[in-house]
């Protein structure tokens, strides 16, 4: 079984190829993680298992409408973070903190002092009906301002490293903060971080220069998404936008990974889904690891690792609900089924760590 063969991502000897996708939770209050996050990540590590932590603020402003959203910034944050990259460790597994800002989407309310979330633009993101948002108007950053959060990742990258996390994975997907410099459908700027697909990725490739300085080439990792609309947020050449993305992660020598998201899944006449699989291309060009996410099934992911379409697959619902997933792929056994109501609530037991072992109920 393809998905369950080792490999080497650099220094690290995985066991498998079935990751844990960075998932938010929201059940770190007042942003700091807590002890049920070790019962959670632990449930899910394996021995040369590899476990992405849900994204993780790299400062006060990074905060979005996503409540109880973990941070690194803080002194505090780092030490409760400490003990549940022990537990996972302790598990034989590797653990990278997915490190983010949301940018625009945010509120007023979710920001310090109540200030305006800041963005490439000042253009506001319509009112989410589905979740019942209502996003506020963001602040453009001044050019002058931008150094400023290069250096929160690059701090917040070096907190990771300080809380025994083995890397970190730069978020540059979904809408949040780098993407909205990166897309032409959100960066409506005049000066050197707008216009050209260059100047858009400059805000991007900064923040991972910073960070591979900082923490070194062989501790990071970085998630794209060009395909993807989410937030208002999405460009007219998706395909060269990525491209230019992986020959930016290339100038590092032994970046980890690259973490692509693949084109929303589309139902064909007889109802079910289907990838499109639309990141060989950066794939065959990206001289490190690479990850696939975006809605695959055991099926699915032993096809597109025999195929050497993708290195390693990254699972997000399926993961959430199965804390033993790997395992079950290995018995062919029958999965939980997940419950979309419990993903982002604060409850920190159900639809959190009380989704059963496969074994617990079949001894």
């Amino acid at each position: 079984m393809p998905l369950l063969t080792p490999y080497k991502m650099g220094h690290l000897e995985l066991s498998h190829r079935v990751v844990l996708a960075p998932l938010t939770r929201c059940r770190s209050y007042g942003n700091v993680p807590q002890p049920h996050a070790t019962v959670y990540y632990s449930q899910r590590a394996t021995k040369g298992g590899l476990l992405i932590a849900e994204a993780t603020g790299v400062s006060a402003t990074a905060q979005g409408w996503y409540p109880e959203t973990p941070g690194i910034w803080t002194q505090e944050q780092v030490e409760a973070w400490k003990p549940i990259v022990d537990a996972v460790h302790r598990k034989g597994a590797f653990f990278f903190c997915q490190i983010w800002h949301v940018g625009r989407v945010s509120t007023n309310e979710m920001q310090p002092d109540g200030q305006a979330p800041i963005s490439s633009t000042d253009k506001q993101i319509s009112p989410d009906a589905e979740f019942g948002v209502v996003y506020s108007k963001p602040r453009r950053l001044r050019t002058e301002e931008i150094p400023g959060i290069v250096d929160d990742f690059r701090r917040a990258a070096r907190n990771a490293i300080e809380a025994g996390f083995d890397g970190v994975e730069i978020h540059g997907a979904h809408g949040y903060l780098l993407e909205q410099f990166m897309k032409d459908g959100t960066n409506d700027r005049d000066d050197e971080y707008g216009g050209s697909l260059e100047n858009r990725c400059r805000f991007a490739v900064e923040v991972i220069d910073a960070v591979v300085h900082e923490v070194g080439a062989d501790r990071v990792g970085v998630r794209l998404s060009p395909f993807i609309d989410f937030v208002e947020c999405a460009d007219s050449n998706p395909v060269a936008l990525g491209e230019y993305m992986v020959q930016q992660l290339n100038r590092h020598e032994g970046l980890l990974y690259c973490h692509m998201v693949e084109p929303r899944m589309t139902n064909v006449v007889d109802g079910s889904r289907q990838i499109p699989h639309g990141l060989l291309p950066f794939r065959q060009a990206f001289n490190g690891t690479f990850i696939a996410a975006g809605g695959y099934d055991q099926e699915e992911g032993n096809k597109v690792v025999d195929d050497h379409y993708t290195d390693l697959v990254a699972y997000g619902r399926l993961f959430l609900a199965n804390p033993d997933l790997p395992r079950r792929f290995e018995l062919g056994a029958p999965l939980n089924e997940y419950n979309r109501a419990t993903f982002i609530t604060q409850d920190p037991v159900i639809g959190y760590t009380d989704y059963p072992f496969y074994e617990d109920n079949h001894v």
